[in-house]
């Protein structure tokens, strides 16, 4: 089996989306975390899947939430990125949004949203992996922020 040095080593070279994703608690509460385990799982119906680590504060939300919007980041985007990565009581001060058809914080200036409804969750090891239906969504122009090797790069094009 391959060691967990080798294997983070060898995903790294996969160069990935930024992504930050919002959900709300049972009271109603905003919570959002950068996720760059996201990707599309079928065009009929659109759905599509992202996964949260066990020991992230996100977890309990995303455990129970009915629905999840996914914010896809620009390359102007990094400190949003940082800022959502970080355990912080206050990651939406201060930003720019909009709510969604489902009341879900929709980030300003995104290359794009989804906004979905939760399909099912499976064990993912120390990750949840949460499928969603795609319900509403949107795409601007601009370049992509990414995550390889460990840091951020971007996509020249």
């Amino acid at each position: 089996m391959i060691d967990a040095p080798t294997f983070r080593s060898t995903l790294g070279r996969f160069a990935t989306g930024v992504t930050v994703l919002t959900a709300r608690d049972a009271s109603g509460r905003d919570h959002g975390m950068t996720v760059s385990a996201f990707c599309s799982v079928s065009l009929d119906p659109p759905r599509v899947l992202c996964c949260v680590e066990r020991s992230a504060d996100m977890y309990p939300i995303i455990q129970a939430a009915s629905h999840f919007a996914i914010n896809i980041l620009t390359t102007a985007q990094e400190p949003i990125s940082r800022r959502f990565a970080e355990e912080r009581d206050d990651r939406f001060d201060g930003l720019g949004y909009t709510r969604g058809l489902t009341g879900l914080v929709l980030l300003e200036d995104t290359l794009a949203y989804l906004e979905c409804a939760v399909a099912a969750r499976y064990d993912g090891g120390d990750h949840l992996v949460v499928l969603g239906d795609v319900i509403a969504g949107a795409a601007s122009d601009g370049r992509p922020l990414l995550y390889y090797r460990g840091g951020y790069a971007q996509m020249e094009r």
